[in-house]
């Protein structure tokens, strides 16, 4: 077989994972591109990769979810490579460290612990981040996240340890404080006297508290607006075309014109 490429190996997982540890460190040690690389600049391409699943995961692809995530487990093995070569750690390393700490976190399946719910198993969870020395409930939560999904993870966290809303009833009560506070900004006669700090302010706490609605009756926030975007984009893409079919740029048709496409759009 030319340049030892290792066989596939069928209905064998820990086989199927030395292939590609085989295929990664030929590449490494053989492919210009690949010898070049370190973790600072596999780090965007990885940011992309994660993009890229996430796509394949909402559109419901699975074929395209599984190329994904080979392209994934590619880099947190091309990461792991890089480390061994510099004596910090291995893939062994890796894999028995999440084994060790998916078991010392799950005491109510390796240990003696009882929970009744889920609910539980999350504040136990947190509980044991804390004792490991994590300083702060909320210290898990990346900064580099984005703002719509690192408002879910702080709530999430923070309903870890118990500090949340007793029901969505009162949640609901806040978000309409909110949005009251919101539109309060605006209630001027000139609107030169807007405080535009204080309302973003405002806003980003009506957000905030939407997304702990959200929460409260199990819709994920960034699904929900992914799925919107979505949806706007392919109504648009519409328009556009039958804009183009009837001989119109959309510049110099009126909202009403439009209006008659994208209704049609909706429809479809």
């Amino acid at each position: 077989m030319p340049n030892n490429i290792p066989p596939v190996t069928a209905n064998d997982p820990a086989a199927g994972f030395m292939r590609l540890l085989t295929v990664l460190d030929t590449l490494r040690t053989e492919c210009p591109w690949d010898k070049k690389q370190t973790m600072e600049t596999l780090r965007h391409l990885t940011i992309e990769e994660t993009y890229e699943l996430s796509d394949a995961i909402m559109e419901g692809d699975a074929q395209e979810i599984k190329k994904e995530l080979g392209d994934v487990m590619m880099h947190l093995v091309f990461y792991a490579r890089i480390a061994s070569e510099k004596g910090e750690f291995d893939i062994l390393d890796v894999l028995n460290g999440v084994c060790e700490k998916l078991i010392s976190r799950h005491p109510h399946i390796y240990g003696d612990v009882i929970v009744q719910d889920e609910a539980e198993v999350k504040q136990n969870w947190e509980k044991l981040k804390l004792k490991e020395g994590n300083k702060s409930v909320l210290a898990g939560v990346p900064a580099g996240l984005p703002s719509l999904v690192k408002a879910s993870r702080i709530q999430e966290k923070a309903r870890g340890v118990g500090f949340d809303w007793a029901d969505k009833t009162q949640v609901w009560e806040k978000v309409e404080e909110e949005l009251q506070e919101f539109k309060d900004e605006f209630n001027v006669v000139d609107n030169s006297a807007i405080d535009a700090d204080k309302a973003e302010s405002e806003f980003g706490d009506l957000l905030f508290s939407l997304i702990n609605y959200a929460r409260f009756i199990n819709i994920n926030p960034e699904n929900a607006l992914e799925k919107t975007n979505k949806k706007f984009i392919k109504r648009f893409q519409y328009l556009e075309e039958k804009a183009k079919e009837s001989g119109k740029a959309l510049q110099d048709m009126t909202l009403a014109e439009m209006d008659v496409y994208w209704n049609e759009a909706k429809t479809k």
